[in-house]
């Protein structure tokens, strides 16, 4: 499954998650532990926001990988589909 993570960083956490951030290599950035995938990843800068795609059909995998996060912001997540599974569902939906 496709997952969308919006984040909001606590504003008394900005530079101690911009340190933290910076200093990571790009494979550290993209681990996002076993059973997880990185589909992509957007920042706002500006207001220490975000969005990210995942994937994992574990969420106790998924949920391990975001909680190591939320000394630093709010997060909100949301199952998502692509178009062509966000179609097949239409399809089904109207044709019964």
């Amino acid at each position: 499954m496709k997952f969308m993570v919006t984040w909001r960083v606590h504003p008394e956490k900005r530079v101690d998650i911009m340190k933290h951030w910076i200093g990571l290599t790009p494979a550290q950035r993209a681990d996002c532990g076993e059973g997880v995938k990185m589909i992509g990843r957007w920042h706002n800068e500006v207001e220490f926001t975000g969005v990210a795609i995942v994937e994992s059909n574990d969420t106790a995998a998924l949920s391990a990988y975001l909680m190591q996060w939320n000394p630093y912001m709010d997060m909100d997540i949301a199952p998502v589909l692509d178009d062509e599974e966000s179609a097949a569902v239409g399809k089904k939906v109207l044709n019964g």
